[in-house]
């Protein structure tokens, strides 16, 4: 697909079709697993295609940084062996020892860990702050000090939604870069590229590949400048994608639109179930016009989400029983696969920051809704609610 036909072109159009034309000897719809760790040279220095080292370049992998970029309406993309991995590799491209970070209060415990306990110690310096809460962020930021201003939107597990444009300008009038998490939205519903954002982080095992079969990560940018630091760093760092992973993430990418509407239906009819019983004390949903962040999701995101937080009436012990009584829900880390996942974040996803200012509170419970019969979910939810 050429860069004017996929800029003419539809979400679930550029999905399928960017990064990859059929191969022009056999014709193959999908790109081939390339697992060739070197390449032969057309004399000394004369690359075929640009390919030399499979850890600089991929043909597989190429296809999939070309399609993630177009559906982030980006100009370069970047796949990465996990999101923690596209995250080192962002903060080690763009920040050096003595530079400052503004981070969520609420963020990924993986994330957390990242910043606190590795970034931290090489001498980063960072602020946590209620990205929810424009005001909040400006007061985090060090003018002239503050590099990025990094956010998730919506936040894992509390789900905050944070206003993209306006952090945006706020970043980029302190001089700083935005980078927005876009995990828990997917492409489909968010572009904060298109919002003002700088660089769009993912977790590509979550929805893009959406099958539960594949770790993985993404960065993208529209800013050369920014592609070419990110691009020496992937390669000089090496925690880039293998073939068979970028080619099984690039597969999933291809149905996401489909996927993700079926997830948000089903999170309605699971949200509308859980509002209206009793043993539920509180309903996260940035769907919900209750949700302080609504009106900002609601301009931002094309649908609200598959995932849903909730807070339970009995306490710990009785949120701990939920998770371990559902049945059609899993109780396992990660989201975004087909199938729906039920988890306790204070013990499991968010145990690494216990004991710190962003400890998750000890009743909630974090569902991702998968793409199951909705019926069933809601029968699974309250039989294990007791």
């Amino acid at each position: 697909m050429t860069q004017e036909h996929r800029n003419k072109s539809g979400f679930e159009t550029r999905a399928i079709h960017a990064g990859y034309e059929p191969d022009p000897t056999t014709g193959a719809v999908n790109p081939p697993i390339v697992a060739s760790s070197t390449y032969k040279q057309d004399g000394v220095g004369g690359l075929r295609g640009g390919y030399e080292y499979s850890r600089s370049a991929n043909p597989t992998r190429t296809a999939l940084e070309g399609a993630i970029a177009a559906v982030e309406e980006g100009e370069r993309g970047f796949a990465f062996a996990s999101g923690l991995a596209a995250e080192d590799t962002l903060l080690r491209s763009l920040m050096t020892p003595g530079d400052h970070l503004v981070f969520p209060d609420d963020a990924y415990g993986g994330t957390f860990r990242l910043v606190d306990k590795v970034a931290r110690p090489w001498g980063l310096d960072y602020t946590p702050a209620a990205i929810h809460d424009v005001s909040a962020v400006a007061e985090a930021i060090r003018p002239g000090h503050t590099k990025l201003v990094w956010v998730e939107t919506p936040t894992n597990p509390l789900l905050n939604i944070a206003d993209i444009a306006a952090l945006a300008n706020l970043a980029h009038a302190a001089g700083a870069l935005l980078v927005v998490d876009n995990t828990f939205a997917s492409p489909y519903l968010q572009q904060p590229l298109s919002l003002g954002a700088d660089v769009v982080v993912h977790s590509t095992t979550k929805y893009v590949g959406g099958h539960s079969d594949v770790v993985g990560g993404a960065l993208v940018v529209r800013d050369l400048e920014l592609a070419s630091k990110i691009g020496f760093h992937q390669n000089a760092i090496g925690g880039v994608a293998g073939p068979f992973d970028a080619f099984l993430t690039h597969r999933g990418l291809k149905t996401l639109a489909v996927r993700m509407d079926r997830h948000c239906d089903n999170a309605q009819r699971v949200v509308e179930f859980l509002s209206h019983d009793s043993r539920v004390a509180e309903v996260i949903y940035p769907g919900l016009e209750s949700h302080p962040g609504h009106a900002v999701a609601s301009r931002q995101m094309k649908r609200y989400g598959g995932m849903v937080s909730f807070r339970v009436a009995g306490g710990e012990s009785q949120a701990l029983a939920v998770c371990e009584r559902a049945e059609v829900f899993t109780l396992g880390e990660s989201l975004g696969g087909v199938e729906s996942l039920i988890e306790h974040p204070g013990r499991m996803t968010h145990a690494s920051v216990a004991g710190t200012d962003l400890e998750v509170p000890a009743d909630l419970v974090r569902l991702s809704v998968g793409i199951e019969t909705a019926d069933d979910l809601v029968a699974d939810l309250d039989r294990a609610l007791g």
